[in-house]
């Protein structure tokens, strides 16, 4: 058995597999959820129904998808041209610590100047942090899946060590949390009395340009040709190295507007248990999304109602959350093997 390429795979081939993944997450999970003694059909449809079964309920799965469009957007970009940054997260609280340190006062400027400041402020935060790994992997080869994830760890301990000192909150009550920012430095509701802010409409335009970049533009080009083929496109006089850096750039500035949307728009704070994993969740959106930057949005919609659904299924059916988690891995693993069938064909010999 090998597997041979398909030159010019049809459309039937493309959309296919990546369905028939889908559909086996979602057998896979009625049957775990027969194992542990929950009717399969009631928990699918207790999790649909905690998702989207209500305005509360679909609003909030809004504000759960809005850093995961970001996050799974910062690694759609990167995985497009073969720069595997599994760094989002540290990207994340980059752009969230510099929306607390000028959020709370700093930043003395007209109250109409301050959110456009602080999103370009932490855009630029998350992609100088990026920046470091690609320099690395550049000028010395440097493999950049290592220290991107290293600088998860270093990043949040550097987090750890500001909430335990010069940014703890005095009237905290001991909690390591930083202050809230000021009103100004907040990004509105949507609609009033609900939690649902701006940030999501802030994502669905990053997703977007982030489209027109990849689909119209000469950068979009290079990006995609340096992840077919470096060596063919350092040939063709693409530059490899620069075109990695802008890359990392602008991956790097997409997972901070994370940290930017949740602290401005939902928490108001910066404290250690900010993201429950966005940064690594990303992945999972961007694989399921095929690295496509619109279906980037529907994919984080996706994970973020079955993490959401979840939560209401398992007080309703007396059922693990982890089944939410094992059904995540379940997807992307499948997806991940759905991607290779629509590139090649098994044949014997």
């Amino acid at each position: 058995m090998r597997l041979e390429p398909i030159e010019n795979p049809t459309l039937a081939r493309k959309l296919v597999p990546p369905a028939l993944a889908i559909i086996a997450t979602v057998v896979i999970t009625a049957l775990l959820a027969m194992i542990a003694g929950a009717n399969p059909f009631s928990v699918l449809g207790l999790i649909v129904k905690g998702a989207f079964g209500s305005k509360f309920a679909l609003l909030e799965t809004l504000n759960r998808a809005t850093p995961l469009i970001f996050t799974g957007l910062a690694v759609a970009v990167a995985f497009r041209a073969k720069f595997w940054n599994i760094g989002a997260e540290a990207q994340l609280y980059a752009g969230a610590l510099i929306t607390v340190l000028l959020g709370t006062g700093a930043l003395a400027w007209p109250s109409f100047a301050i959110l456009p400041t602080l999103a370009i402020l932490s855009i630029l935060a998350g992609a100088i942090l990026l920046l470091i790994p690609a320099l690395l992997k550049t000028r010395f080869g440097v493999d950049e899946v290592v220290t991107t994830l290293l600088f998860n760890f270093i990043f949040l301990l550097f987090i750890s060590m500001l909430l335990e000192g010069p940014l703890k909150d005095p009237m905290g009550m001991g909690w390591p949390k930083s202050a809230r920012v000021l009103p100004e430095a907040r990004l509105p509701r949507i609609i009033d009395g609900l939690r649902l802010h701006w940030g999501f409409a802030l994502a669905i335009m990053s997703a977007i340009i982030v489209w027109v970049i990849q689909a119209r533009t000469t950068l979009g080009y290079e990006m995609r040709a340096v992840g077919l083929n470096r060596q063919a496109a350092a040939f063709a006089g693409i530059p490899v190295n620069l075109v990695l850096i802008k890359t990392a750039l602008l991956s790097g500035g997409l997972a901070a507007l994370a940290g930017f949307s949740e602290v401005a728009g939902l928490k108001g704070s910066l404290t250690l248990d900010l993201s429950p994993g966005f940064g690594y969740t990303g992945i999972i959106v961007a694989m399921l999304a095929l690295l496509n930057p619109l279906a980037v949005i529907m994919a984080a919609l996706f994970v973020a109602g079955i993490f959401v659904g979840a939560d209401s299924m398992s007080r309703a059916a007396d059922v693990p959350t982890y089944l939410a988690d094992i059904m995540l891995a379940t997807a992307l693993l499948l997806m991940v093997l759905a991607i290779m069938l629509t590139r090649f064909r098994i044949v014997r010999g």
